[in-house]
């Protein structure tokens, strides 16, 4: 996999326009010096002040109605507070059911971030482990339902340590089986998240606690994993199926190399993760002893537990999902799930739910990766063709320096609490486009840009934009490259929301309908 790199750049400025005296202006003009009594010279300088006011193009008066109904929520004057518990609790009806089909619950997601203490919390919402329409009944028995499913993967995990060779052949015919499946859902019903719902509400009372039974009946590919409702989704993807799926690397080397990655993850994750830093050692090291975790006396208690958690969950994972299975940078989107919810098959599901967009861009063939790269490309095009020129005669204007922040989202380049809050204004957006959430609900709101699945590609594009000045001097594309890299931690990420949102308002149309032309091509 090509090696990752990172960008930096925000927005554009805002669109002057110009505004002609109206004649309706004039005629009041006229007949506000129409007085029956004479006018003083503080009136005529009240009314000469008003003429001039009206006239002047830069005038905040000036600024239209749908102007201000642009206006970011993320712009600094109308961010408000995170969602708090309060307001949190204050969303659900009796039975424990989000109000308006969670449309309000997204809305302030979206604009504001959500407050730490309750993150564990929404995530399994904004992640699909829960349906926006879910019960309290529904959704405690989809949690047990997870919960033994995970549980079997595990199961699988270490009967596959324990034989020591890794194969999966035994993998491939499960995985055909489950390729089968998921078509035929697919073509017989669009609601697979509520179907799933439903029937877990209905089985949940003939099962038991104890799955030892039925570890025959693992999932691999659930048919809810491509059930979002993106653009990629629906037009390359399912063309690109095929029912034989093909390992491309055998289980002893995913092993290997989420170890490596467990032991060399970062420590930004610590101060917000409350249940890795009162572990004890002991416990700990059990952990690390159980998912044969080795060399590991040189990380700290905290540490050494979420390495062998994240070996534990990335296992997993590649079983569930063997077309991907495990590739580099994929610890780097769970260090954070993880750092916020303590419970390992929450954690799973939830990165599961995460990794139905993201997945794509740990493709061998990079397809997904190629694709966003593009969408970069084409906004700056659209939106500066004297910065996209340039970025042409460097031979630049694939927009591969900005790889990593595609890669991993933003994670290298943002502080870790940046980080959430990004992720959690993306989750909202992909949550809104699930739900069915078309414009007209968010404009109630004065926003007028749609939720999109591409927010990240837009944010990454403003960021390409705010640099223009800085990447113009530059005569290589390292140089830009370097300059990217430079800018990490440096960035304000909701300055980095309110350069994107503008671009969304002005752009979103336009890139879609040119991204729906190069794929009919």
């Amino acid at each position: 996999m090509k090696s990752l790199r990172r960008s930096h750049t925000s927005t554009s400025s805002a669109n002057s326009s110009s505004t002609s005296l109206p004649s309706s202006a004039s005629a009041s003009s006229s007949s506000s010096t129409t007085s029956t009594s004479p006018p003083s010279s503080s009136s005529s300088w009240i009314h000469l002040r008003s003429v001039l006011f009206v006239a002047n193009p830069s005038s905040p008066s000036s600024v239209t109605s749908s102007d201000r109904r642009r206006k970011s929520p993320w712009s600094r004057r109308k961010r408000k507070r995170p969602l708090t518990p309060h307001q949190w609790r204050s969303l659900f009806t009796p039975e424990g059911k989000l109000r308006d089909g969670g449309v309000g619950f997204l809305k302030r997601v979206r604009s504001r971030g959500v407050d730490p203490c309750i993150r564990a919390q929404v995530w399994l919402f904004l992640l699909g482990v829960y349906d926006l329409n879910s019960t309290r009944e529904e959704r405690e028995a989809v949690k047990t339902q997870k919960r033994k499913e995970y549980e079997k993967l595990q199961r699988r995990c270490k009967m596959l340590l324990k034989r020591g060779d890794g194969s999966t052949d035994d993998l491939e015919e499960e995985a055909d089986e489950q390729y089968v499946r998921f078509m035929d859902d697919y073509k017989t019903t669009k609601q697979i998240i509520n179907q799933d719902v439903v029937s877990a509400v209905n089985t949940d009372s003939s099962d038991t606690d104890s799955c030892e039974d039925d570890d025959e009946d693992v999932q691999l590919l659930p048919s809810d994993v491509y059930s979002n409702n993106s653009e990629e989704n629906n037009t390359s993807l399912f063309g690109e199926i095929q029912v034989e799926v093909t390992v491309h690397e055998d289980f002893s080397t995913w092993q290997r190399i989420i170890r490596l990655d467990a032991l060399r993850a970062d420590s930004d994750w610590a101060t917000y993760s409350s249940s890795s830093t009162t572990i004890t050692e002991t416990k700990a090291r059990g952990l690390a002893e159980s998912v044969a975790l080795k060399d590991y006396d040189h990380l700290e208690t905290c540490r050494l537990h979420h390495a062998a958690r994240l070996v534990s969950i990335l296992e997993a994972y590649a079983l569930y999902d063997p077309e991907i299975g495990y590739c580099q940078g994929m610890s780097d989107l769970l260090s954070p799930i993880l750092a916020v919810i303590s419970e390992d098959h929450e954690a799973f599901w939830s990165f599961v739910g995460f990794m139905k967009k993201a997945r794509h861009n740990f493709r061998l063939d990079e397809a997904g990766i190629q694709r966003q790269l593009r969408i970069v490309s084409k906004i700056i095009k659209s939106k500066d063709s004297q910065l996209y020129k340039h970025l042409e005669n460097l031979q630049a204007e694939d927009c591969s320096f900005v790889y990593r922040m595609v890669l991993v989202m933003f994670r290298r380049e943002l502080s870790f609490e940046q980080t959430l809050c990004l992720w959690e204004v993306m989750w909202a957006d992909q949550a809104a486009i699930r739900a069915g959430v078309g414009k007209s609900p968010w404009s109630r709101i004065r926003q007028q840009a749609p939720p999109t699945d591409d927010l990240l590609l837009y944010a990454i594009a403003a960021l390409v934009l705010r640099r223009k000045l800085i990447i113009q001097r530059y005569s290589s594309m390292d140089e830009i490259v370097e300059e990217c890299n430079s800018m990490a931690g440096q960035l304000d990420v909701w300055k980095l929301l309110d350069d994107a949102h503008h671009l969304v308002v002005t752009l979103h149309d336009k890139i879609e309908t040119l991204s729906s032309r190069s794929l009919s091509v």
